[in-house]
């Protein structure tokens, strides 16, 4: 049984609403001013991470989840479940919706559905999001779509840095220009765009819509979530759970110095937001910093965490 993190190189895509974020807040080293994502721990055929030390190296997320299913708990599944990324909304993203599972297995070739939650890592003053949307029946949400109505219809939320949300498949949902994001979310590709601002990409033309599938799949009325995180206090750390439920649970944990941990779940992703660190396990130490992302595997067993650091951890 492996006793160590294993750490994981992410994979980063271009789009149109990107920006520079990534390489100047994280270090990547990317190559397009206009990149959005960071496929940060991901086994999506879409954008694999690949192992990039130790017994494991060199091999795909999705390679490990199909041979060496005991680093995951045994967990039963044909798909890696989870897949975190970090956003850099430097313009508007698409206004969107994302079906649930029985909807994209059944009209996306198998697809999971997707379930997302974000962390604010960072933003603009006066930075929102959308959030929902204000039709109370779903000919009313067809008819201010029709006519356009896009500012009568989108609900819109200031946000700042340290602020999270859960965005269930179903629900209406942007982020804005200058924002910055740790997004958690169902392993899953699937997004339905309902407005995209009439913008043209390089080649001037504008990007697909899905309105019938978005009309389908978002919940009408809007039902508002609001998150009310726990704060627990152990030596060394506090640890704020965010969001407990049937995708996924997501906490962020704050070192102060040392911390003493034990890992019982079928593993955890990591990734650090802020600071440094080494984390010390029975087969050795291993540095961590700003922009690592990792997976703690079944079996770990305890582990100790000695720095000064800031990660947002999850586990399905």
């Amino acid at each position: 049984m492996v006793k160590q993190p294993i750490f994981l190189t992410p994979q980063f895509q271009e789009r149109i609403w990107g920006g520079t974020k990534l390489r100047t807040e994280f270090g990547y080293q990317i190559e397009s001013d206009l990149t959005g994502e960071c496929w940060a721990v991901s086994a999506h055929p879409n954008g694999q991470s690949v192992v990039n030390q130790g017994p494991y190296e060199g091999k795909t997320l999705g390679e490990l989840w199909e041979g060496h299913r005991e680093l995951f708990g045994d967990m039963e599944g044909d798909v890696f479940p989870l897949l975190t990324k970090i956003l850099d909304a430097n313009n508007d993203l698409s206004i969107q919706v994302h079906p649930n599972d029985e909807y994209a297995n059944k009209h996306e070739n198998g697809e999971l559905g997707k379930t997302e939650c974000w962390y604010v890592i960072d933003c603009e003053d006066d930075a929102e999001i959308i959030y929902g949307h204000t039709a109370q029946t779903k000919e009313q949400f067809v008819s201010m779509i029709e006519e356009g109505k896009w500012d009568q219809l989108m609900s819109r939320v200031k946000v700042k840095p340290g602020d999270f949300f859960y965005v269930p498949s179903g629900t209406i949902h942007a982020l804005c220009s200058g924002v910055l994001i740790l997004e958690t979310q169902q392993s899953s590709d699937t997004t339905y765009r309902v407005y995209d601002y009439d913008r043209v990409d390089q080649n001037g033309n504008k990007r697909e819509l899905h309105i019938q599938k978005s009309i389908e799949v978002s919940t009408i009325p809007h039902e508002e979530i609001t998150v009310k995180p726990s704060i627990e206090q152990i030596p060394g750390a506090t640890i704020t759970t965010f969001v407990k439920e049937h995708y996924f649970s997501v906490y962020k944990w704050d070192i102060q110095d040392s911390a003493a941990f034990h890992q019982d779940k079928p593993f955890l992703i990591c990734s650090v937001l802020n600071g440094t660190a080494e984390i010390v396990t029975e087969e050795g130490s291993f540095s961590i910093k700003k922009g690592s992302h990792f997976i703690l595997p079944a079996g770990l067993g305890d582990f100790e965490v000695k720095g000064n650091l800031e990660l947002i951890v999850s586990h399905p």
